[in-house]
Formats: C-alpha cells, structure tokens, sequence
C-alpha cells in the first residue's frame, strides 16, 4: 500500500452504510454535526471524509465508535427539506485510512493517508476481471433487485478496482462485510473475496431449486398443504442440522421441572404445533402457549432463611410507627420458620393516602428475602384482565395474575395487589369476583386462568392488598382478607419522618450534601399546618422538595456552593409562599348555632363546621354543603328530635311553624355525607332556638335517632387525630364507641378529653354553655305534653 501525505478533512460518521469508490447515493442526514460537515464541504468544494459507525445504535459516536477505514467523498447536491434534515448526492472517490480526529462545536475533523490500490499489475489479475464479470451477470439474472443499468456499467468498466467496487455497492451484504471488503486494499484479494460470495449466492440458489423439485416429487393432492412444512424440513437436513423447527421448544421442556399434568398437556401442545402448517395463525397460537407454560414458574422459589431480628430491623429502618402491621407480619414469619410449609396469608392494609401502605409491602419482601411484585389493580374493569382471555380470541393472552408471576420468575413472591379498592363493574364483568379465588387460601392452589387452561398454585404467594377505604371493596372479598388498618400520622410522627427519611431523601435527589439544608422543628411543623393537610406524608414530601429546588436555585444564584441553608419557620413563607391553609381551626369565640363536628374522608379525618340561623317563615328547613343522601336524612332526624323535646327545651309546641331553620356545613364543594353528624346538627339547631352558644373547644360525632338516642361511627382513629391537629381539647363519642379508643395511638388520646354518651340530652347538657343556675331541660307534666302533642297536630294539619 502506497500512502500519500496526511490531509486534513471534515468527517461525518454514518449508521448501516458503507459508501465505495465510485459509487453515486443520496444520503439523508438529521444529525447536526453531520449536516454542518456537509454545508461546510459544498461550500469549500472540498471532499468530505465518510466512514461507518461500528455500532448504529450510537446517536453521537466517539472516535473509538468508528471504523478506522472509510472513504473520501465528493458533495454533489445539497438541499434542506422542511423538517430541518438534508437530502445530499454524494460520489465516492478514494479510500482512506484515518489518523487522528479532532471534534469541535460544529462537526468531525479527521487527518487521514489516502489509501490506494495494490497489485493493479498482478499478472492474474485480468483472468480475475474476466471471472468477475461473468460470475456477475449469472448473479444479476437470479438476483431481481439489480438494474439492468447496472449491468450494463459492470461491462463498460475495465477497471478492475472500480469493477469489484461498483459491483459491491450492490450486493445485499451485512454492513461489517462490506466494510470487511472497503477495508481489502490488494486488488486480486479484494475480487476472490466477492468472488467467494457470488459463488455461495450461487450455490445456494441452486440447492433452493433442488430441494424445491425433491419436495413437490414428495407430494400428492392430500398433502400439498404442507409444502412450506417439507421445504423447511428439506432445507435442515442439507445443512447437517438434526431434528426440526420445534428442537428448541423440545429441548426447554425437557428441562423446565413441571408438574406430571402440565408436562402431559405441554407436550400434547408439542405434537400438535409439528403437525400444523408453519404459515397457519393457528401454530403462532399454540407457540405463544406453549412459551408461557415455559417461562412461568412452577416449582421455583426463594429459599430464605428468615431471620425475626434482621426481619424487624428492617421494617422499622424502612418505616416510622406502624406497630400493628409490623407485629402482624413478624407474627406470620415466626410461625414460618417453625413449619415446613404455610398457606400464603392474605392482608389488606386499609389508610388514607400517603401512609406508606405501598412501601410496607416493599419492606415485607426484603424482610423475608423475596422477590416483590406490585399489581395496580385502579380503573380495573374487565375481568378478563385478572382471569384472562380463552386462546378461541384473536390476541388472547394470560391475565395479571399469572403475567406478573412470569415476571417473579418464582412461586413464592410478595405479592402487592394495589388499590384493590379502586375496581370498577360494568358489562365486561366483575373483577373483584375473579379475585376471589385468587386470594382464598382454600382455592388458590388450584388457581385457573383461562389462557393457561392449567391448575396454578398460588398458595405459597405471601399477598397484600392496599386500600384506601373498605367501602370500594365487596364483603366477599373482605372476608377473604385479614384487614389491617393504617391510622395517619400525628404531628410528632411528621416530624420524625420528616427528619429521618423525607429530607435526607430530598436532600440526595437534589444534589445536596446531608447537612447543606437544616430546617428547624418549627419550620417542619409550620409545612405540616400551613402548606399541607393530609393524614399521610406525600405531600409533606412534595413541599421539601420543592423548598430543596428552591435553594439549589438560590445557591447556583448566588454562586455558593458551601453554604449551608439554615430555615426557620419564618423562611416558609418565602420559599412556598402564602399558606395554603390556617392552622386551628377551633373557633375563637364560642358562637350560636356553631358546633364543631369530626368527619372521615378518604385522605383522613377532617373538623367539619355545622352552623344553623333561624329566620321568620312558615316551618321550612334548608340543609346546604353538597350533602348526600344519608346526611340530608340525619338532618331531619335531628329536628324530629328537637320538635319531640320542645317542652322540655322551654320552646313553644309549635314554634317550627313559625321559623324557617337553615342548616349549613361550609367547604360546599367537598361532598359529604353519612350519617355521623346526626347529634351534631341536633346540637347546632337547639343552640340557635335557645340562642345558648356551644363551648368552641367541644368536637363532637354520632348518629342519631328519632327518640334521641346516639348510634356507633366509625373512622374513630381518623376523626380523633383531626380533633388534636385542630387544637380541640373535649370530645364527645357514642358510648358503644368505648372499646374502640383502645385501638386509638395512646399519643393522639392522651391529649383528649374524651367523654362518652348516649343520648343526645346528654350531648347538649355538655355542648351548651348555659348561665348559671339555668337548667337547660324542664320539668313538664306528662298531661301538658300530649295536650301539647294533640294541639301540634291539629295546627299541623290546618297549616297544612
């Protein structure tokens, strides 16, 4: 090889293409570089340096991502299309070896040795042409795709360099061959090389031929449906290949460990797929079957040795409070590690929003060394989604259930099925139903899907369901379940999480050292009851956050990377702005007709304000708030109340008729309802006949009943927590709710004073605030009150 003196040029790397001397193309380029490069070398006239990427996948290739051979090329048009790309005519002139690259702003430039061509005067070299050229026209009448233009140039040349090189251009090679032959600078080897080519191209073709003619001698009327099937088999055993297409498919059932029937059922699938045509949809069917069965665990399983220490370890490193569902779950490994086998258990871990529910199931499966698989069951409609579809369906496919195990890869996974109370019933079915066998520990290990069409044990799954509220989950299904309520989380708790988890994770995600942002105490707790207002800590999280962007932003700003943010509370309000919410919602002033009621939503417990005004009218009663059903109800069953005690309340028989009562419970765009407000609207329509006011630091929640007595709630934990973050100090709760305050966190009771009552005469004696020596319920005779009663009655019935 002779070289030349080292020139320097623009280069531009390509992806799939490797470009000849003398050959002509167009090229569409998008990347930048690329693009620049080639406006540079039209506009300089100058040639422009083309060499192949090794890997194509690369978008900006390094110097060590390209081949060190390419070839020095001519720009001969250039033009812009309108999404920004350039379409350009190029013509290959010389190789050329690179020698160093130099990568700028704009583009590639490389200093390259123009290599030429050796041994042109190889005494053999002319018979070689000769060869060349006649091997080429044989290959040219099989080979559809080559012009007759072509061709005719292949004759014409009587170079034998340019010859091999334009013939090249055209062949249908892999771009590594291509290269492997631009990269051959000894002619007559360069020409034996494609030589070698044409000829298995040819010899190829031929066999094709020859297998074609043993086939159809093979066939009669009755098996010409198989004649795809024969060609294939034929085509194998001229290679030397044993066996047939389905060797692969054979092989990995032999040595995947199935149960006695599944193997049985596997292998009938086999016998079946090799008598099926290749080309028919039903092989591609049976195929998809068969690889599922396959790659599904059946036997497979994590083998740990559970260690109840480290177990608890973790759980409370991962986890802040929580005791309840962390004694549950070290209970269930205990038992575990003193029998040989255990039914998975089936939890359901009920809270509001933001708890953690999600990361406990997380830190269950670490805790036990196994894998974890989660599973949103949100927006669910379909039943065929868990169960899935019959193979008879054009795209039939297994359900979750059995994808996710194939994805666990063993049978013993943690198993988070994700808002289970979020699945919806339309016409497709019901998909809660088709979870019953799922998580019923006396079915489950024999679970069916309808693709599988197999019995599939799920017994030894360790499952976990999370929900927001067990009103979206079906009885059947909660039946099925050990349910575990999460409670949302105290003041206290937010600071520790806050401190011990929230801002250290912040803190790392945002580029910050672990002591570059220290809030104080206050300023943590000013985030909990001015920015945010949820019983877990999601949102709590969000607002570090965005207070740790804040001060990057800062920081980069003022140019001081060291510095080290101390914040207070006073801070918040210029890093997050105006308070979204106030914090105490205790009224200042004990009011009329203003109680304080306890509420359940779904994000937690919430202070729910009842306030009731008397007007002159005709005995009309307005309830407004967007209120549902149950809660418009529990506001007539208060004043059915308050009417039959009129009496003993010092209030005329008749008085309804002669006012009109509106009812309101502010944040009308919350929806409320349930029947819990009952003795608090009572409380609030006596306090604005009587014009007494209600002691502002009283909270209250119950049913009630037409002879006044006061029903059981729920959501108590909920309700008691919104009593203390909204500074109430006394609580009022239905007796039959006495044994329940036991399962409330003593720190959020302690701070309590938690009354129980039973009916709603003793409510108001303790809600209303009376001067002294007044009694608020006086002694009538019973003959004055049916006297009353029948007057009422008729005047009722004369109003009306």
């Amino acid at each position: 090889m002779l070289d030349s003196d080292i020139q320097k040029y623009p280069a531009m790397p390509l992806r799939d293409v490797v470009i000849f001397p003398g050959m002509v193309a167009p090229l569409v380029v998008g990347r930048k570089k690329s693009a620049r490069a080639l406006e540079y070398a039209m506009k300089e006239r100058s040639l422009i340096f083309l060499v192949t990427q090794q890997d194509a996948s690369i978008e900006h290739p390094k110097p060590k991502d390209l081949y060190q051979c390419g070839v020095l090329t001519s720009v001969m048009q250039l033009l812009r299309l309108p999404d920004g790309t350039i379409k350009a005519l190029i013509e290959g002139k010389r190789r050329a070896i690179v020698q160093t690259y130099r990568e700028d702003d704009e583009f590639f430039h490389a200093e390259v040795r123009e290599a030429h061509n050796e041994h042109t005067d190889s005494a053999d070299l002319p018979v070689y042409n000769r060869e060349l050229e006649q091997v080429f026209e044989r290959y040219a009448k099989i080979e559809k795709n080559i012009p007759v233009e072509v061709l005719k140039s292949v004759r014409a040349l009587n170079n034998p360099a340019l010859r091999v090189d334009l013939i090249c251009s055209h062949l249908r090679l892999g771009t590594a061959t291509k290269q492997e032959i631009l990269e051959i600078f000894h002619v007559p080897n360069r020409i034996r090389r494609v030589l070698e080519i044409l000829y298995r191209e040819l010899e190829l073709h031929e066999l094709e031929k020859q297998i074609d003619i043993r086939v159809k001698k093979k066939m009669n009327e009755s098996q010409r449906h198989y004649y795809l099937n024969e060609k294939v088999k034929e085509i194998q055993n001229e290679m030397g290949q044993a066996g047939d297409d389905f060797q692969e498919l054979q092989e990995a059932l032999q040595e995947k460990d199935l149960p006695e029937s599944v193997r049985k059922k596997a292998e009938r699938e086999l016998s079946k797929l090799r008598a099926m045509p290749p080309m028919s949809a039903e092989t591609t069917v049976v195929r998809n079957y068969l690889e599922t069965i396959i790659s599904l665990p059946w036997v497979e399983k994590d083998e740990a040795n559970i260690d109840i220490e480290k177990a608890e370890s973790i759980l409370n490193q991962d986890h802040y409070g929580l005791k309840k569902p962390k004694e549950r779950i070290l209970e269930y490994l205990a038992v575990q590690t003193q029998v040989n086998k255990l039914k998975g258990p089936i939890l359901c871990l009920v809270g509001p929003p933001g708890v953690g529910k999600t990361s406990v199931c997380k830190s269950i499966a670490r805790a036990m060394n196994r894998k974890f698989i989660r599973l949103s069951l949100g927006g669910v409609r379909d039943e065929a989604e868990i169960r899935g579809h019959r193979r008879t369906y054009i795209g039939a496919m297994p359900g979750k259930i059995i994808h996710s195990m194939q994805k666990a890869e063993v049978v013993n996974p943690v198993f988070c099925l994700d808002e289970v109370d979020k699945m919806s019933v339309d016409f497709r079915g019901d998909p809660s139903s088709a979870l019953l066998e799922v998580l019923d520990p006396e079915q489950n290990y024999a679970f069916n899907d309808h693709y599988l069409d197999l019995d599939y044990d799920l017994s030894q799954v360790f499952f976990i369901a999370t929900a927001n509220n067990l009103h979206g989950i079906p009885l059947p299904l909660q039946d099925r379940m050990e349910i575990i309520r999460l409670n949302g989380y105290t003041e206290e708790d937010k600071l520790e999480i806050a401190e011990r988890f929230l801002l250290p994770k912040q803190l790392d995600l945002s580029g910050f050292a672990k002591d570059d942002i220290q809030l104080s105490k206050e300023a943590v707790l000013e985030i909990v009851r001015r920015y945010t207002r949820e019983a877990g800590v999601r949102n709590l999280e969000r607002t570090i956050a965005a207070v740790c962007r804040k001060v990057a932003r800062d920081r980069l700003k003022n140019k001081k990377p060291k510095q080290t943010y101390l914040l207070s509370y006073q801070s918040m309000s210029e890093y997050l702005g105006v308070p979204k919410y106030r914090f105490g919602l205790a009224e200042a002033h004990d009011a009329v007709g203003l109680v304080t009621g306890l509420a359940w939503t779904e994000v937690g417990g919430e202070l729910l304000q009842i306030e009731s005004v008397l007007m002159p009218g005709n005995g009309k009663m307005t309830v407004t708030g967007k209120l549902g059903d149950v809660m418009q109800e529990s506001a007539q069953a208060a004043l059915s109340y308050v009417r039959s005690r009129s009496m003993r309340l010092g209030l005329d028989v008749d008085f309804y008729q002669k006012l009109d009562i509106h009812v309101h419970i502010p944040e009308g765009a919350i929806p409320k309802d349930g029947p819990s407000a009952g003795i608090t609207i009572a409380t609030s329509i006596v306090s604005a006949l009587l014009k007494h006011p209600v002691d502002r630091q009283l909270a209250m929640t119950g049913e009630v009943t037409l002879r006044g007595r006061v029903l059981p709630i729920g959501g108590l934990t909920e309700k008691l927590l919104a009593a203390k973050r909204g500074n109430i100090t006394r609580i009022l709760l239905p007796a039959e709710n006495e044994k329940d305050v036991e399962e409330v966190p003593a720190k959020i009771r302690d701070h309590l004073d938690i009354t129980f009552v039973d009916h709603v005469d003793d409510v108001l004696t303790k809600a209303l605030i009376l001067p002294e020596e007044e009694q608020l319920f006086k002694n009538v005779p019973l003959e004055n009150i049916l006297k009353n009663v029948a007057l009422s009655a008729h005047n009722t019935t004369v109003h009306q």
